[in-house]
C-alpha cells in the first residue's frame, strides 16, 4: 500500500466510418493535494446522429465536467460537487438549443450522453445520463454498473429517454463502489459495447497490462471489424495502488512540523509577538499576539504537551483551521490567510474581543423576545454557512458562540465539525463518536445515527428554548434515552410559564424545532426563524379555544340550525 492513489489507463476515440466524431472523451489526473481532496475524474459524452451540433454538446459536457469539477470547494462529497456541475452544463445545453433554430425540435438540439468516473481515496462515484456504458472488469467477468436511459419503440427503432440537454433540469443516476487494487473499469459507447464482447475486452487487458492505450485501440479495432456503423469511444482505467491513510494537508503539517516551544508574554514566536495567555486547558493552549507583519491581534493556539501523542486529537486541532479558511461568513470565526511558511504546529485565527454567549446569558437572565430573535437569526445565517460548504459544526452550545462588541454574533470552536468531502476519506463507515455536548445534542447522535441539518436545527432550538427560560425543553434527559422507545417517552416542557410573555406561537415554533423525531422538525433553519417571528396560521389554529368558549351564541344558533335542517328533510321524506 502507498499513501496516495494510482491508477493505469487508456483511451481512444474515432469517428468510425462516420465523417465526424460526436463523441468525445476526457481525464484529468492531478496530483498533491488535489489528488487526495479531489480524486482521479474521466468522463465521455456521445452525441446524437440526428443533430449537427451534438458533437458540440458532448465536448462542452466532457471539458465543462473536467474543469468545473476541480473548482469546486474540498469540503463537498464528490456526489454534491460533480452534480451540481452536471446540473449547470445540462441547463446551459438545454438554454443553447431554445436559443437556437431548432428551439422545437429536441433531436436536433445540443444533445449528448454523459457517462463519468471519479476515483477518490478506496471509492469509485459512477454518474451516468443516457447509454453510454460503465462497466467494471473482475476475475468474475464484466459487470455492467449503469442502466441505458433508451425507450424502444419496436425492435428496431429507440430513442434516448434521459440525456444531457433535453430537458432544463437533469435527473443523473449515481452510486459509489468500494474499490480493490486491480480492478478495472471501462467507460463505453454504444459503437463498441454492441460489437465486443466481456471475453474479447479481458483478453486485450490481460495482454496490454502496461499499455492500456493499446487495449483500448484494439478494442476499437475490434468493434469496426465486426461491423460497427457508429463513433466509437473506449476508456479503460485499472486500480494499482490505494491509499494507506488520507495524507492531505493537515496529515503532512502532522508528520512535518515541530511542535511550538513554551510561549509566554513577550515572546516572538514565527512572525508573531506574544502578548499574553487567554486560556489553558489540558487538550490546548490559547494566546493573544500581534503579527508583526500587519500589526493585527490574533489569537494562536497550540496543543497542550497532554495531547501531542494523540493523532486524532492533532488532526481535529488543525482541521479547526482547515474549516475556518473555507467559510466566509460575518457569522463565524475567520482564520488568518496562511500569508507565510509556519515552523510549527499552531493555528492563527481572529481576536474577537467580546464574551461567550453563556456569560451573556449569565449578565442577562431574563432577555426580551427581540434581543433572543435577533442571536437566533445570526446564529441561523452562520450554520447556514457552515451547511452550504456541507459541513456539520456538531457542537453548537453557548460556549462555542461568542458575541463581539458590536453586537455581532460569531460561532467558534470547529473541533467536531464533519466535512462531507473529508469523511469520504474514511477507509470505513463507522459511526463517529458523540464530539457535541450532551445537553445541545439532537437525540438521533444518541442511536447511532449520523448528524444531518435536521440535526443543527435541534441544537439552534435548545439555544432559543434556553435563552428565553434558561431551562431546556426535555430537561437534562436527551442523553440517557439511548433507545427509541425511551426517546418516545420524552415530553417537551413548554416554554412558557406563569410569568411568561412568550406568545404560545412562539412555544410552537420552538416545540418543532427541538421534536425528537428529525423528520418532524423544519426541513430548514430558515423556516423556523420565519415562523420566530411570525405567528404560523396551523399554530394559531391549534390555539384557539372551541367556538362553544368563544362565542356560546353563535355555538346554540349554529346546533339550533342544523337540528331544524334535519326536521325539514325528515318532514319532507
Amino acid at each position: 500500500m502507498t499513501n496516495q492513489l494510482s491508477i493505469s489507463f487508456g483511451q481512444y476515440s474515432c469517428a468510425g466510418n462516420k465523417s465526424i466524431n460526436q463523441d468525445f472523451i476526457g481525464c484529468e489526473t492531478p496530483s498533491g493535494s488535489t489528488l487526495v481532496n479531489k480524486g482521479i475524474a474521466f468522463a465521455m459524452a456521445d452525441g446524437i446522429s440526428s443533430s449537427d451540433v451534438s458533437h458540440i454538446a458532448s465536448e462542452t459536457a466532457v471539458k465543462t465536467f473536467l474543469a468545473d469539477y476541480y473548482c469546486t470547494s474540498e469540503a463537498w462529497s464528490v456526489k454534491n460537487a460533480a452534480c451540481k456541475v452536471i446540473s449547470a452544463t445540462n441547463s446551459w445545453l438545454y438554454s443553447q438549443t431554445r436559443r437556437g433554430p431548432n428551439r422545437f425540435d429536441l433531436d436536433r438540439g445540443h444533445v449528448c450522453t454523459l457517462s463519468a468516473l471519479v476515483f477518490k481515496s478506496h471509492h469509485a462515484h459512477v454518474f451516468h445520463i443516457g447509454d453510454t456504458r460503465v462497466y467494471r472488469l473482475t476475475a468474475e467477468g464484466l459487470e455492467q454498473l449503469t442502466n441505458d436511459h433508451r425507450l424502444w419503440v419496436n425492435e428496431q427503432q429507440s430513442h434516448l429517454s434521459r440525456a444531457m440537454g433535453i430537458a432544463e433540469h437533469c435527473e443523473i443516476d449515481y452510486q459509489s463502489l468500494r474499490l480493490s487494487v486491480g480492478e478495472v473499469f471501462v467507460i463505453a459507447t454504444d459503437g463498441v459495447y454492441e460489437f465486443v464482447d466481456a471475453q474479447a475486452i479481458q483478453h486485450e487487458v490481460n495482454n496490454n497490462t502496461s499499455a492500456l492505450d493499446v487495449a483500448a485501440k484494439n478494442l476499437v479495432d475490434s468493434a469496426l471489424s465486426k461491423g460497427s456503423d457508429d463513433n466509437l469511444s473506449i476508456q479503460i482505467i485499472r486500480i494499482d495502488a490505494l491509499p494507506e491513510k488520507y495524507g492531505g494537508e493537515v496529515q503532512q503539517q502532522i508528520e512535518t512540523l515541530p511542535f511550538a516551544p513554551q510561549l509566554e508574554a513577550r515572546t516572538s514566536f514565527d512572525g508573531y509577538t506574544i502578548i499574553r495567555e487567554l486560556h489553558a486547558s489540558s487538550r490546548s493552549h490559547v494566546y493573544l499576539a500581534l503579527d508583526d507583519e500587519s500589526n493585527q491581534q490574533v489569537v494562536i493556539k497550540v496543543p497542550s504537551v497532554d495531547m501531542r501523542g494523540d493523532p486524532d486529537y492533532l488532526e481535529r486541532f488543525l482541521m479547526e483551521e482547515w474549516i475556518a479558511r473555507r467559510i466566509n461568513s460575518a457569522y463565524v470565526l475567520k482564520a488568518n490567510a496562511p500569508n507565510r511558511q509556519r515552523n510549527f504546529l499552531y493555528t492563527v485565527s481572529e481576536y474577537i474581543e467580546g464574551k461567550t454567549l453563556s456569560q451573556w446569558m449569565t449578565d442577562n437572565p431574563q432577555p426580551n423576545l427581540d434581543e433572543v430573535r435577533g442571536i437566533i437569526d445570526q446564529l441561523a445565517k452562520g450554520l447556514r454557512a457552515f451547511h452550504r460548504m456541507e459541513m456539520l459544526h456538531q457542537d453548537l452550545k453557548p460556549g462555542n458562540i461568542i458575541i463581539d462588541a458590536n453586537g455581532t454574533v460569531k460561532i467558534i470552536d470547529f473541533g467536531s465539525t464533519r466535512v462531507a468531502g473529508l469523511a469520504e476519506h474514511h477507509m470505513e463507515n463507522v459511526q463517529e463518536d458523540i464530539l457535541g455536548t450532551a445537553l445541545f445534542t439532537a437525540p438521533e447522535y444518541f442511536l447511532g445515527e449520523q448528524g444531518t441539518t435536521r440535526s443543527e436545527l435541534f441544537s439552534l432550538g435548545v439555544i432559543c428554548y434556553a435563552l428565553l427560560s434558561g431551562r431546556y425543553p426535555y430537561g437534562t434527559r436527551v442523553a440517557g434515552a439511548k433507545t427509541a422507545a425511551a426517546q418516545k417517552r420524552l415530553q417537551y416542557q413548554s416554554v412558557i410559564n406563569e410569568d411568561s410573555v412568550i406568545p404560545r406561537w412562539v412555544d410552537f415554533a420552538l416545540k418543532k424545532a427541538v421534536e425528537i423525531n428529525p423528520y418532524k422538525r423544519y426541513g430548514e433553519i430558515s423556516e423556523f426563524i420565519y415562523d420566530l417571528h411570525h405567528p404560523n396560521q396551523r399554530f394559531l389554529n391549534r390555539e384557539k379555544p372551541p367556538l362553544l368558549e368563544r362565542n356560546p351564541v353563535a355555538f346554540w344558533q349554529g346546533l339550533c340550525l342544523i337540528l331544524m335542517l334535519i326536521i325539514v328533510v325528515q318532514a319532507i321524506r
